[in-house]
């Protein structure tokens, strides 16, 4: 590697600002570098057909699928996940007319970014391949094929039929891989895990089976003279007095043959120069899987440090990598292709997995630090944002999703392993909002083929992958496959006759394939991968990677769900290192279904028919009536009521449950993360979500706002002392601790104002958790106020401030006496309206106003055009006589809200 000078640091940056634009993918004319660069011809644009013989559509725009080409959304609406399952039932036929747009490449590459699933790829009347795994990459020197005029035929097979047929010929070797089918509830179809797709297009318990299929991502031409770079991944370490920039450049030659490179890296926020590494300008680099590495240091005081959501600054430094190829070591021609470029953003930070044996109890600590900093991990899981692939990389709805992350206080969020490998925006978002990434492969709960032919497709998606995204600051860990050694162990797929067979197939699949392919992208700055979630991290390695108990509590992580107890408790809970999985199901609200109906659907029975746990409603029944006035089936607000105590409980066991984990930090638990399930739907339906299909907060997610603030007081009840234990939670690394206290106010159900305080001093402990008081019940009820007729505010102040409010409801709220109506009273106070882009943005300010506690306050946007809103609160203790509520959406107009657009629901209204 050589450094080069190179003109003075004011001219340079301006000429290469002028460079950059012009050698991005398509350059659009600057010269000699518009001559020299890469030329990608995108096929997105042109109109496509689609046919299965019968139906046939002449004007389908990549990327598509099968579904979305022939009826949008509509699979969503209804019946339709059952009644428009004919379509994933048949072979479909991509084809396109198109004419090259350059003459003068020697190589040309047809690159097919994502193909869902299985299918035979021609370009005029040359088989060119066949594909089966929608997560690959696939390339086609294609060149000596080419014509003036083009046709490109995609023949894709069912894959509900490519499934079942690689199931078929299992059994016909006395074989089989477990599950074969989903529970019936699910609606779904079979042998989902023989095809190497997003295993939720099948069904999932809270999704449909949609079995898609189609081009989803972009197909492109590539026009090159010798090679071009794909993928670039940067690892960043630190020692004493610098950061260390390890990069290497993938690079992909088609034309099989050795070649001469110069690769220049600009950092133009960090560098007045240039890199310029030429150690292949003069001795040839093979062809086989190319890659340029090098290191790079810097001053630590020249860097501003990432740090996740919460923690500080999420500064990204721009990279620019330009590399030139030549065969012949006289050089290029002037206007040969030789330039390839690529644009990443890093960012400067350390990320560790500290697994290391627990100073007090039993067991292993599993905690993250960032830049030395051990951070609490509050989130959690992402699903697919669409059941249909294709639309899964909507920017604007990959934007709302991670700023509700951001919004909530959040700093991680798992991408679950039965999805999709996210987009590159994603990612980038990721980025930008301090959301750490905890990223599974795409393995969940089910066993697996380990064929040769199934083994090399997983080596080549999880390569692939793991190059395109492994430079984010935002990717934490890897881990590959989610639950499959619990199902394993536990036995959850009958595979205990079996048991040596499938532990060698588990073993060959994930340690001997997955995670050995994961070496490209690992080192020693990096997290090493785990290889299940839930797993007992470390510990496992002495196992073999398979553990008698995944779940120990006092090792790694654990998925933990509470089906049949009462969630509002803490105490039925466990105390693990570290939380993964959790959760309890909701109903979206009532004009998310409205949206989804059909004029003659009757609302309960679409409400059943899309809860696919095999429990149907039974668990959400039985726990809102356990706490909440639910009217009986027969009642008219039956459904409204089931709905809205639905988000109620929903967010109050969320809540709890996050809420012990938090306080556990710092006690011989050390438990030091919490991601429940899930964020997202797929579609309207009874879920674990707190944002529904439309991107609408569930009460949960209003909640989330609050148990997941930096600061944070928390009162659990402790049964076996029958007191509160009240805890301050502090996640800021540095905080001011004059004129902080803590009010204790006793409420009647019947009064607004608090009738009995108590105030004391406290202090918060930095980055931790201050143990502050245990107080026996028997001392709060007493003298007038019972566990029924009072409740319990806490509000933790400064001087003047409310740093943090929290409740304890010493009884369950439908025995609650005294409770009265709130008389509530809502007006519009402000409107404001602006246009963004092509939309206009409206701001609405309400004022409510009560007589009386207004209990889980909840308001609820009537006008149905409006499919997408956010309210500053919602489904909140209202104890003040009056209280502003802000209301946001983007529409195509300024509208008109009125006091009469709005629903306002109390539980009141239902004890009373």
């Amino acid at each position: 590697m050589e450094q080069k000078s190179v003109v003075n640091f004011t001219n340079w940056r301006a000429g290469l600002i002028a460079a950059l634009f012009c050698t991005v993918w398509l350059s659009l004319g600057c010269g000699r570098v518009d001559g020299e660069s890469v030329y990608v011809q995108d096929l997105k644009g042109l109109s496509w057909t689609l046919t299965n013989g019968t139906y046939t559509n002449t004007k389908v725009k990549i990327p598509s699928g099968v579904y979305s080409a022939i009826a949008g959304e509509d699979v969503l609406k209804s019946y339709n996940d059952v009644d428009m399952r004919y379509i994933s039932y048949d072979n479909w036929t991509y084809s396109l007319e198109f004419a090259e747009e350059i003459k003068d490449s020697r190589l040309v590459n047809l690159t097919f970014h994502g193909i869902d699933t299985i299918s035979e790829i021609y370009l005029n009347g040359h088989l060119l391949g066949h594909t089966d795994n929608m997560f690959v990459r696939y390339t086609y020197e294609v060149g000596h094929i080419l014509q003036d005029v083009n046709r490109l035929v995609v023949r894709l097979i069912s894959p509900v039929h490519a499934a079942r047929m690689r199931a078929d010929a299992l059994t016909a070797r006395n074989m089989s891989v477990p599950p074969a089918c989903p529970p019936v509830s699910y609606r779904g179809e079979c042998h989902v895990n023989m095809l190497r797709k997003m295993q939720a297009s099948f069904s999932w318990d809270w999704g449909l089976a949609a079995p898609s299929m189609g081009i989803w991502k972009h197909v492109t031409l590539e026009f090159y003279e010798v090679a071009l770079i794909r993928d670039v991944d940067v690892a960043i370490s630190r020692n004493e007095t610098h950061w260390n920039m390890h990069t290497r450049v993938f690079i992909d030659s088609g034309g099989r043959k050795d070649f001469y490179a110069e690769l220049k890296f600009y950092a133009i926020e960090l560098m007045e120069e240039p890199v310029v590494i030429s150690t292949y300008a003069k001795k040839r680099l093979s062809w086989h899987n190319p890659v340029i590495t090098f290191d790079q240091a810097f001053p630590i005081d020249s860097v501003t440090l990432w740090w996740p959501n919460g923690y500080g600054e999420q500064k990204l430094y721009p990279l620019h990598f330009s590399l030139k190829t030549w065969l012949n070591r006289t050089g290029s021609s002037l206007r040969a292709r030789t330039s390839s470029t690529k644009n990443i953003r890093v960012g400067f930070r350390t990320i560790e997995l500290v697994e290391d044996a627990a100073r007090e109890g039993t067991g292993n600590y599993f905690l993250f630090k960032v830049n030395g900093v051990e951070i609490f991990m509050k989130g959690t899981n992402y699903i697919p944002m669409h059941v249909l692939p294709e639309y899964s990389y909507e920017e604007e709805k990959i934007r709302i999703l991670m700023g509700a992350v951001k919004d909530a206080h959040m700093n991680m969020i798992r991408v679950w392993g039965g999805g999709n490998y996210e987009s590159n925006e994603f990612y980038d978002k990721a980025d930008q909002f301090g959301i750490l990434i905890w990223q599974d492969m795409m393995f969940a709960c089910a066993m697996y083929p380990t064929s040769d032919e199934f083994l090399a497709s997983v080596r080549t998606e999880v390569i692939q992958n793991a190059k395109r995204i492994a430079y984010h600051p935002s990717i934490a860990i890897f881990a590959t496959n989610n639950e499959n050694e619990a199902a394993l162990v536990g036995n959850w797929y009958g595979t205990a006759g079996d048991r040596a067979r499938f532990e060698a197939e588990y073993r060959e699949l994930y340690v001997g394939t997955v995670f050995h392919e994961l070496k490209i992208i690992q080192n020693s700055f990096r997290p090493k991968p785990l290889i299940s979630s839930p797993s007992n991290g470390k510990a496992s390695e002495k196992d073999n990677y398979i553990s008698d108990n995944p779940q120990n509590e006092n090792y790694g992580d654990i998925h933990f769900y509470s089906n049949y107890e009462d969630a509002w408790n803490p105490n039925i809970y466990r105390r693990p290192r570290f939380a993964s999985e959790y959760g309890f199901q909701s109903l979206p609200k009532l004009t998310s279904w409205q949206l989804s109906m059909a004029s003659t659907d009757e609302l309960l029975n679409l409400i059943h028919h899309r809860q696919h746990h095999p429990s149907n409603m039974t668990m959400i029944i039985a726990l809102i009536r356990r706490h909440l006035p639910l009217p009986l089936p027969e009642d008219d607000n039956y459904v409204e009521a089931l709905i809205y105590f639905s988000q109620i409980s929903q967010a109050m066991v969320t809540k709890t449950e996050t809420e012990l984990y938090r306080s556990l930090r710092d006690t011989e638990h050390h438990t030091m993360g919490a991601l429940y399930w899930q964020l997202n739907d797929v579609w309207v339906a009874p879920s674990w979500s707190s944002i529904d299909f439309y991107g609408n907060y569930k009460l949960l997610h209003y909640w989330a706002k609050y148990f997941m603030a930096p600061i944070h007081i928390v009162a659990l009840y402790d049964s076996d002392q029958d007191a509160l234990n009240v805890s301050l939670i502090c996640d800021k690394l540095e905080v001011d601790f004059r004129g902080l206290e803590v009010s204790m106010n006793i409420y009647k159900w019947s009064d607004l104002f608090p009738k009995k305080q108590t105030v004391w001093p406290v202090i918060l402990k930095p980055n931790g958790v201050q143990y502050d008081k245990i107080i026996p019940i028997t001392s709060i009820f007493r003298g007038g106020f019972t566990k029924t007729n009072s409740f319990v505010e806490f509000i933790l102040r400064d001087n003047t401030t409310t740093l943090a409010r929290n409740f304890y409801f010493p009884s369950v709220i439908k025995d609650a006496e005294g409770v009265e109506d709130p008389k509530v009273t809502l007006s519009v106070f402000y409107s404001y309206c602006y246009k963004v882009n092509n939309q206009f943005a409206n701001i609405i300010s309400l004022n409510i106003v009560i007589s009386r506690p207004a209990i889980f306050l909840y308001l609820e946007l009537l006008n149905i055009d409006i499919t997408r809103y956010k309210l500053s609160h919602n489904g909140f203790m209202m104890l003040a006589p009056t209280k502003m509520v802000h209301l946001e959406f983007i529409s195509d107009e300024c509208k008109d809200v009125k006091e009469e657009n709005f629903k306002v629901t109390t539980v009141n209204q239902y004890m009373i």
